[in-house]
């Protein structure tokens, strides 16, 4: 197992729409193993594969309770409500803001042994859920909030990244 690269805000592969898994072969069960070590490593509620530079559509996040849930071509199939509470992002570093989302979600997907699984969720997950899906659209939080505050806090983002640079 390996710590994975996130990806940060600028880079393209944040940008693709993520492909569909075909086949679970050992690759692919070697990208979540590294994935999950990834996401602990930085804390992370929740990872999608092309955060760590990997066009594909798999998503982890740690469900509370259920311990990780691993989702391959996850798609939220129902949902209800809608909540607004404040998101970051392991690729948008040190960047808050409060996101529109749904408050109870249905996903169906298939899990790492290739079965067709559905879960419903609320609360935090459901949020993260959602979040992780979107980046497989190459949709990230930023882009679901207000022009004028994603600009102000995009340019919080550069000078922040250039005095890391000095």
């Amino acid at each position: 197992m390996a710590i994975l690269e996130i990806k940060e805000y600028g880079e393209p592969v944040l940008r693709e729409k993520a492909i569909p898994i075909k086949e679970i072969i050992p690759e692919i069960l070697n990208l979540i193993k590294d994935m999950a070590e990834t996401m602990y490593a930085d804390s992370g509620v929740g990872l999608a594969a092309p955060q760590v530079g990997v066009s594909k559509r798999i998503i982890l996040v740690d469900g509370e309770e259920d311990g990780l849930i691993v989702l391959i071509n996850p798609m939220i199939i129902q949902s209800e409500g809608e909540v607004v509470e404040e998101e970051g992002c392991l690729s948008v570093p040190g960047i808050y803001s409060k996101v529109k989302r749904l408050s109870k979600v249905t996903v169906k997907a298939l899990n790492e042994n290739g079965d067709s699984i559905e879960i419903t969720k609320e609360g935090l997950i459901a949020r993260a859920l959602q979040h992780e899906i979107d980046h497989l659209d190459g949709i990230l939080f930023i882009d679901r909030i207000g022009r004028m505050e994603r600009q102000i806090l995009l340019n919080k983002l550069k000078k922040k990244k250039q005095k890391n640079s000095v």
